[in-house]
């Protein structure tokens, strides 16, 4: 459910399969284009993958995807019921690049536990669109 123009909001379960991952990027997609996120919209989408892929392959259950945000600033929190904690690893393609793209692409990120009684985690991250480089700014006065 997207909820007015400058202020949104995402709340969805997703199927434990891996075509949750397309399905997670196309309401991510059409939520930012529709309330005019500023920011870098592949940027959000590629987070979203990795959070999903990384609740799909490590965590236990179906996963859930919430969405906060506005024109400059946007929250993806993922969620699933398992209690290991992602384990930040070397990146590189025998263990891939997950929570090493999560960090470079975010202001922040973390993991909490879940509401309820279920137990689980929520791993979340927040984006904002970039600043120009100083440099850039200074031409343009």
């Amino acid at each position: 459910m997207v909820s007015e123009k400058t202020e949104y909001q995402v709340d969805t379960p997703l199927p434990k399969e891996m075509d949750s991952i397309t399905a997670a990027r196309r309401i991510v997609r059409r939520a930012l284009a529709e309330c005019g996120y500023r920011g870098h919209h592949e940027d959000v989408l590629l987070v979203v993958s990795e959070l999903v892929t990384n609740a799909l392959v490590h965590g236990d259950g179906p996963p859930s995807l919430r969405l906060r945000g506005s024109t400059v600033r946007v929250r993806i929190e993922v969620g699933d019921a398992g209690e290991r904690l992602p384990e930040p690893r070397e990146p590189g393609p025998s263990n891939g690049w997950g929570l090493h793209v999560v960090r470079l692409l975010s202001i922040g990120w973390g993991i909490t536990p879940a509401d309820g009684e279920t137990g689980g985690k929520v791993v979340w991250c927040e984006l904002a669109p970039r600043l120009a480089p100083l440099q850039a700014r200074a031409t343009e006065s």
